[in-house]
């Protein structure tokens, strides 16, 4: 990686340095491959620590690079493909459905979850969480959260907890007669629990995606999937659904 100056450059010195540093990427390294330490990038292109981390961070935003625990800053792979739009008239653990069930418990969901499910503050429900892998790496984890009159013959089941209990409040939910469902896509940063089981450090980028299912004239379950930012590329297609995209090229930036 040569070294060059950014004196006189009339856009924010860490956004130049971003170019240079991603020209690098694709020239210069290899995916996996581990970059020099902070204090060598920085006196190499002749810049403060401060802004090379600005420029790190957005190449990590952007999925050109990776913080890995105990490893360091390491050349990002190609972003995996993973369709997230799925069926519209679908409920979540049907047949197709590429998530797994880890668990379920009973808990109150956050106020914003509850407000939607028009659920009072405090009041549980069932809280199923399930992972999504793809090509051997954890991309995306999800909490679903259904009320209990969702799944009113539930009691009836004798699966008491873990990825059984999952299945049997998805297996009640699917009674019901699906009537819709909407999405909406915000980028936010991993919360600890996120973190850990996407293999990620807690505020890295993440794209959430919560979708709510509705059925009897009502919100019936709302889920908060969590995607991992620098590995999930979304594109809408002409549906109305969201996919994720794999490619091995790379967008100069």
């Amino acid at each position: 990686m040569g070294t060059q100056q950014l004196e006189s450059v009339p856009e924010p010195k860490y956004w130049h340095l971003k170019t240079v540093l991603s020209e690098a990427l694709d020239s210069e390294f290899s995916v996996g491959e581990i970059l020099p330490n902070e204090r060598d990038l920085a006196a190499r292109f002749g810049v403060a620590r401060a802004t090379l981390r600005q420029a790190l961070e957005q190449l990590e935003l952007e999925g050109r690079l990776q913080r890995r625990r105990g490893v360091g800053t390491t050349v990002a792979p190609p972003r995996v493909g993973v369709a997230v739009g799925g069926e519209q008239h679908a409920w979540p653990g049907t047949i197709g459905d590429a998530w797994q069930a880890v668990d379920c418990t009973e808990a109150a969901p956050p106020a914003a979850v509850a407000d939607i499910l028009e659920t009072l503050h405090g009041e549980q429900v069932h809280v199923v969480r399930r992972s999504r892998m793809s090509h051997g790496q954890p991309v995306a984890a999800e909490l679903l959260y259904i009320p209990a009159d969702s799944v009113p013959a539930l009691p009836a089941i004798d699966a008491p907890s873990g990825a059984a209990r999952a299945r049997a409040v998805l297996r009640e939910l699917q009674r019901l007669e699906l009537e819709g469902q909407d999405r909406s896509v915000e980028l936010g940063s991993a919360r600890a629990d996120d973190a850990k089981e996407l293999d990620r450090l807690p505020g890295a980028p993440v794209l959430v995606v919560t979708t709510r299912f509705f059925a009897e004239g009502r919100t019936a379950a709302v889920s908060l999937a969590t995607y991992r930012a620098d590995t999930c590329r979304l594109t809408f297609g002409d549906s109305g659904g969201v996919e994720i995209h794999h490619g091995p090229e790379r967008r100069a930036s």
